[in-house]
């Protein structure tokens, strides 16, 4: 399979196009079967494209990158040890409890965390309780 970078001399279109090989290419715009989906040209053409090179330092990058993964993963697990054992799990009861929470005016003796859909958290965040999406990795040592 060859990626090309197509050009439409009609609307000036780029776009991006899956081909079998270069032989492909030249088949169709033959056959007139290449067209702009936006204008619906059949005068389509290639675009200069760079390859892509893979240098011999691609390998190291890779390691590094797989690293850089690795600690990071690492330094989200501490968050979410300081938390379970900091803050109190309500699950999928937490919008609740932030609301009774900020409108009771009783502070609780820990924390709390769970669970909540982003459009919760939008209207918690408008009624101006203060919350925070963090990324939750599950423990599995596999």
């Amino acid at each position: 399979m060859i990626k090309y970078k197509l050009n439409c001399k009609k609307c000036n279109l780029n776009f991006d196009s899956w081909f079998a090989s270069s032989k492909e290419f030249e088949k169709l715009k033959k056959k007139k079967l290449l067209n702009c989906h936006n204008c619906n040209s059949l005068d389509i053409d290639k675009c200069l494209m760079a390859p892509k090179m893979i240098s011999k330092n691609s390998n190291i990058d890779t390691k590094k990158n797989l690293q850089k993964l690795k600690n990071i993963r690492n330094t989200i697990k501490e968050y979410q040890k300081f938390i379970k054992n900091n803050f109190e799990y309500v699950g999928e009861n937490f919008t609740y409890e932030a609301r009774s929470i900020h409108y009771s005016g009783k502070k609780k003796q820990k924390r709390i965390y769970g669970t909540a859909s982003q459009k919760n958290l939008k209207e918690l965040r408008e009624e101006g309780i203060v919350t925070q999406a963090l990324p939750w990795i599950e423990d599995t040592d596999n």
